[in-house]
């Protein structure tokens, strides 16, 4: 019991449940204003970072009362009665933890679907096997969970894998939870395509934005900056292989960046799509700058969000280690068949600067 309360304690102080709850008296006051209401746009704004906070503080102070509620029930109670109220606060606990949790949501637009994109690095089949092993894992990931799953765009590989393969997750926090996943994964192995059972190595990157409300991108892009390419579908994308050329690309000429749709069998429609994850990318690019400006004026030595490796899979010994958490799993199959939650919550601890990666245990 003693823990659960040291744990509250520290969570206080995290949250800032005192600032939290200053600032959260101050929106009330400015939700009472009539006037705020002529003004949708900060109305919602308003609204919104209220609610926010006011579940957090609210959450917090019901967790801190049932705490020391039980705390006293724990002081007077039998042996007997211990352990009827020890499930209490076992469930006490895991409320704890789940409100820990959602103050590792430190990235902007966390609620938002995530727009994933993974590309096969230099190295042929095996590492277009790689990026396919890597797409698969991400979807098994999101099937677990119940969220959907829309495939964009998928380019196979000659022999077995992709190229690269786009689609977008949703469900709740998405972005916030596959944020993590976004730089180079390395997987090691004794090649299932090599004769000579030789061990490789390969790389896949893997590419992760957050799906920004359309109304907040004020980005225009000129037809001139656009490069329009067509072809036919030639993946497991949207409703199957077309047999016309319906498909769609559009590069952007001054970044070079290339958006590609195949989803629907509307040539349209999927230039519409492809326009706008086209859209999202270019928007985060000028968000991760502006913060990158602000925070070099303030004089702040920004942390280097992603890696050039973030991850290594060593099959051929069986351990997955995350190089920025330094979270080592030794189930390597099922982080591969979608168990990826572990990792995934020691990366947003590592992202929120809440862990830092012990380098002691196996590396290659």
């Amino acid at each position: 019991m003693q823990e659960l309360l040291e744990k509250l304690a520290s969570l206080r102080e995290y949250l800032d449940i005192p600032g939290k709850t200053r600032r959260l008296n101050e929106l009330d006051r400015e939700l009472s204003d009539p006037e705020l209401w002529n003004n949708s746009g900060r109305a919602r704004q308003v609204t919104q970072e209220a609610g926010n906070l006011r579940r957090i503080v609210e959450e917090y102070n019901t967790l801190n009362s049932e705490a020391a509620g039980l705390g006293e029930m724990l002081e007077l109670a039998s042996e007997d009665e211990r352990e009827m109220l020890a499930e209490e606060q076992s469930s006490l606990e895991g409320r704890v933890d789940a409100l820990y949790r959602e103050t590792l949501f430190t990235m902007k637009y966390s609620d938002t679907a995530a727009i994933v994109r993974v590309k096969s690095g230099a190295g042929g089949t095996e590492s277009q096997d790689w990026a396919g092993m890597l797409s698969r894992m991400y979807m098994r990931w999101a099937e677990r969970r119940g969220f959907r799953v829309d495939i964009i765009d998928q380019v196979d590989g000659e022999q077995a894998g992709v190229l690269s393969s786009e689609f977008i997750i949703r469900g709740d926090k998405a972005f916030g939870m596959m944020a993590p996943e976004h730089g180079v994964h390395r997987l090691v192995r004794v090649s299932p395509f090599d004769s000579n059972n030789r061990r490789h190595t390969s790389f896949a990157s893997v590419d992760v934005v957050p799906e920004v409300p359309e109304e907040e991108i004020d980005i225009h892009i000129p037809d001139s900056d656009l490069r329009r390419d067509v072809f036919r579908s030639q993946g497991a994308g949207g409703q199957g292989v077309n047999t016309t050329d319906s498909a769609v690309r559009l590069t952007h000429l001054p970044t070079g960046i290339a958006v590609a749709s195949q989803q629907t069998r509307s040539q349209i429609k999927n230039h519409e799509i492809a326009l706008q994850i086209l859209k999202q990318r270019l928007y985060d690019i000028e968000v991760k700058k502006r913060e990158a400006e602000e925070a070099k004026a303030r004089g702040e030595q920004k942390k280097i969000e992603w890696g050039s490796q973030i991850r290594s899979y060593v099959l051929d010994k069986q351990y997955i280690k995350d190089h920025r958490s330094g979270v080592m799993k030794h189930n390597p199959d099922d982080v591969l068949d979608g168990d990826l939650d572990e990792l995934q919550w020691a990366g947003l601890e590592w992202m929120a600067g809440k862990r830092v990666a012990d380098e002691a245990g196996d590396d290659e």
